[in-house]
């Protein structure tokens, strides 16, 4: 048998499933069902599977609020007031950041705007803001608004590095060049560790280099990169990082957000956007005036944390911790390299692959465009999800497929592949 007929087979899939050292936690979330059997699900890049420990979570909360009610702040269980704390060092871990750095808080863009307060303070002489073309659209819109809010001209003031390689992705050396080009009037930079329409995953500590020699803060927006690729907030020297939980990480639609700001800025006196649950814990309920900040990313909470939000992160977290960031890597670059190594031997002529080959440029997602555009994509897509092979939609000709190494499988991705060869063939 060939090494091309040998990849393809069910044996050698579920060989690869077996011998996975994280195939066990497959079993811990709800893998959803079609026409009786399991879903293939491709969706972990814009929301991620149910731990089952998840219910248990919110249903602690749910018991203490009806047992407990306002004294469920301060009783075992897990006391709401310090809640927060629970996720503290899990998320320290995901992001490869010192504890003091991380907060779950809010919204990603609700975040993004509290960091551009403190962050972004443009002078006449620099007042640009860099970031990438074709960026999520809430990024955009949050830089668009700050430069507008403090008195300057997004057209001239926002700039954008176009993709320069041939798939739509961006090289090292546009964003050097872009850097270069207008460093002297660059106040912030601010960059995706994952792009999401073409996955392109980016090497932030070189990003940071560029961006602190040109005398710009840097701020990295890792919607797509957290719980996905190893960070290293701060070994790589971000300013700050700003991020969602409901995708890679697993804690529910709409989950609470999170915030990294540098050891060295935890002190600080820039300014903020402050509120209550920001100042320092040990003086807040004496109910003074004036604001004293709280150490470290604490600081910049406004409010008291959504705790029925926060459950499932603590759920989420507790399988991140047991499978570790270096584990889930190895997989998940196995199973993409799987998943480009099925496409390019048998559906050269319908898919092509968008996200860099090289695994240190992609994370889990691969965004694939369809032949014929998208009229064959859109049929495309809707035949896979009637087959029960969900990834999800990008206009105007892309799907993306995103093996989430938690619980997807070598299995899963020959299913898709499959079923693909099986609509080219209607």
């Amino acid at each position: 048998m060939s090494h091309q007929h040998e990849v393809y087979s069910d044996d050698y899939a579920r060989a690869q499933d077996q011998a996975d050292p994280l195939r066990d936690l497959r079993s811990q979330f709800h893998i959803p069902l079609h026409e009786g059997g399991e879903q293939a699900y491709f969706c972990g890049n814009s929301l991620g599977l149910q731990p089952r420990g998840a219910r248990a979570m919110v249903e602690e909360v749910l018991d203490k609020w009806a047992r407990d009610a306002v004294e469920g702040h301060f009783r075992e269980p897990a006391p709401w007031m310090p809640y927060h704390e629970l996720v503290r060092n899990g998320l320290a871990g995901v992001v490869g950041a010192e504890p003091s750095e991380v907060v779950a808080m809010n919204s990603l863009t609700t975040n993004l705007h509290l960091m551009l307060v403190s962050f972004y303070r443009p002078t006449a002489g620099r007042p640009a803001i860099l970031m990438e073309a074709g960026a999520f659209p809430s990024d955009r819109h949050a830089l668009e608004s700050q430069l507008r809010f403090h008195g300057f001209d997004p057209a001239s003031d926002l700039i954008e590095v176009e993709p320069d390689e041939a798939d739509g992705t961006i090289s090292m050396a546009a964003i050097e060049r872009a850097i270069a080009l207008h460093g002297a009037r660059l106040a912030l930079v601010l960059w995706p560790g994952v792009q999401y329409r073409t996955g392109q995953a980016f090497d932030l500590e070189a990003i940071a280099r560029l961006a602190h020699g040109a005398g710009a803060i840097i701020g990295f927006d890792l919607a797509h990169a957290v719980g996905n690729l190893p960070l290293r907030l701060h070994d790589v020297d971000a300013d700050f990082a700003v991020w969602c939980h409901y995708k890679y990480m697993n804690a529910g639609p709409g989950a609470v957000g999170g915030c990294f700001v540098h050891a060295r800025h935890g002190d600080s006196a820039r300014p903020r956007f402050a509120g209550w649950w920001g100042h320092d814990q040990k003086t807040r309920f004496q109910m003074g005036p004036a604001f004293a900040p709280s150490h470290g990313a604490d600081g910049w909470q406004l409010s008291n944390p959504p705790i029925l939000g926060l459950a499932p992160l603590r759920a989420s977290l507790e399988l991140f911790e047991r499978a570790g960031m270096g584990a889930l890597r190895e997989k998940s670059v196995r199973l993409t390299g799987y998943l480009a190594t099925l496409i390019d031997t048998r559906l050269a002529d319908t898919l092509q692959v968008v996200t860099p080959k090289e695994p240190p440029r992609r994370g889990a997602q691969l965004s694939l465009r369809v032949a014929g555009g998208r009229t064959q994509g859109r049929a495309l897509f809707e035949y896979l999800s009637q087959h029960g092979v969900l990834g999800d939609w990008r206009e105007p000709d892309v799907i993306r497929i995103s093996p989430a190494p938690l619980y997807n499988t070598h299995a899963d991705v020959l299913r898709f592949v499959r079923t693909v060869e099986r609509w080219r063939s209607a």
